[in-house]
């Protein structure tokens, strides 16, 4: 029989690579987990609509609103300033309706409420109003969506704006889903 003989190193275990290696999937993901929990907590935004199921109940007088831009033959372009913080809507029109002295556009982010704005545009010219945003929009941050309505609320235009042109247009259709 031949003696086994245990080959040992004089080495404490804390300078082997083997236990080190062992115990680095478990620590990574203790800190990616608290990297999550820490942006999940610096970035809440909340619901983005917390009475969706009455916005579920309104969309057919939603709809109504857009026939009637459309019965008017309603639609619009709208354009920013370099600066993003102006911005000027030309308000197209088939019928000879008086156009309201003001009407509202708002800026819907599609994720994050905190960044939506609703801006108060007043008729400067026929069919041209004008208006400012609260703060600008960075270019490449996404698409927005549109809408313009009169202070009444009887029509609307919707349409979608990606940041990084400088223009959108409205239409009195109803988004196709």
């Amino acid at each position: 029989m031949s003696e086994l003989s245990l080959r040992t190193s004089g080495k404490p275990w804390f300078r082997e690579p083997w236990p080190w290696l062992l115990m680095a999937g478990p620590l990574l993901v203790i800190v990616a987990g608290v990297i999550t929990v820490w942006l999940a907590i610096k970035s809440d935004d909340g619901l983005v609509a917390d009475d969706y199921y009455k916005r579920g109940l309104a969309v057919n007088q939603d709809i109504g609103r857009d026939r009637r831009a459309g019965e008017l033959g309603l639609n619009a372009e709208v354009a920013f300033s370099e600066d993003r913080l102006r911005l000027h809507v030309r308000l197209a029109q088939r019928a000879n309706e008086v156009l309201p002295p003001s009407i509202n556009l708002t800026l819907v982010h599609p994720t994050r409420r905190g960044q939506d704005q609703l801006v108060p545009l007043t008729l400067e010219s026929k069919g041209t109003y004008v208006g400012s945003l609260q703060e600008a929009i960075a270019p490449a941050s996404g698409k927005r969506h549109l809408t313009l309505e009169d202070p009444e609320a009887s029509w609307r235009l919707v349409g979608e704006w990606d940041t990084d042109t400088m223009s959108a247009n409205l239409q009195s259709e109803p988004q196709k889903q």
